[in-house]
């Protein structure tokens, strides 16, 4: 289980308290979606999970061992991966380079195939490509979601996925979080407010102004948000194609 107790962050210099006290546990095993208003603290949340950020106050634990201390580096050697909104390209690496450092072994064609299958790539056409410029927005944010499954830990955080990529794209997407969810890989925490993302959560958490609105079962907190509960404040998109 990863436990945040008591979790404060504000912007540096004194400015404004982005995350305030938050408590929330995540089981493992879940597919849990983080939701909520533009400049609520989500993207700030993952990033304390990851070890990006600091928290001010308050502990974070894993599995009962405090990681609040720990950085990015550490907590990815206890089992905790994190993909960007926006994925790093990395200059004379390549596809199988990349995957291969993730999953910290040499990998076969076949489990290369498997991995980039999974999120709608071609391994031919691709496996030894650059991660440059030469790639588009939607392909390196699934060869970057691909190195994260490759890697196999226990939560892997997941800060807008859906974003600068297309709709075909984006169903396939979907699938992967869906085959990962019934395969039982791991924690997945989604932060998203794509209602299509929303509609596979085991769980669904909605920040405010820094704060946890809401917190439960899918089942309970999906009709909230899309009948446009006040008190939930979070605004749902639907993706469809155009």
């Amino acid at each position: 289980m990863l436990e945040l107790k008591n979790i404060s962050w504000s912007l540096p210099n004194g400015g404004r308290e982005v995350i305030k006290d938050i408590s929330l546990s995540i089981p493992q095993g879940k597919l849990v979606v983080v939701t909520g208003p533009n400049g609520g603290g989500k993207t700030t949340l993952a990033k304390i999970i990851a070890g990006i950020a600091t928290p001010d106050s308050g502990r974070l634990l894993l599995e009962g061992e405090d990681i609040t201390s720990l950085d990015i580096t550490e907590r990815a050697k206890r089992g905790i991966s994190f993909a960007f909104q926006q994925p790093v390209r990395f200059k004379g690496i390549t596809v199988r380079d990349l995957l291969t450092l993730a999953a910290g072994k040499e990998l076969n064609q076949a489990e290369l195939c498997d991995l980039l299958g999974k999120v709608g790539l071609c391994t031919r056409d691709y496996i030894d490509r650059e991660v440059n410029a030469s790639l588009s927005g939607g392909e390196i944010k699934r060869i970057e979601i691909a190195s994260v499954l490759a890697r196999g830990t226990k939560y892997s955080v997941f800060d807008e996925p859906e974003a600068g990529i297309d709709l075909w794209s984006f169903t396939g997407l979907i699938k992967v979080f869906e085959d990962l969810k019934n395969i039982n890989s791991g924690t997945q925490i989604i932060i998203s407010h794509q209602e299509r993302i929303l509609n596979i959560a085991d769980e669904i958490v909605v920040i405010a102004d820094g704060k946890i609105r809401e917190y439960g079962a899918k089942e309970e907190i999906l009709p909230k948000l899309l009948a446009g509960d006040k008190n939930a404040g979070c605004p749902v998109e639907r993706r469809v194609a155009k």
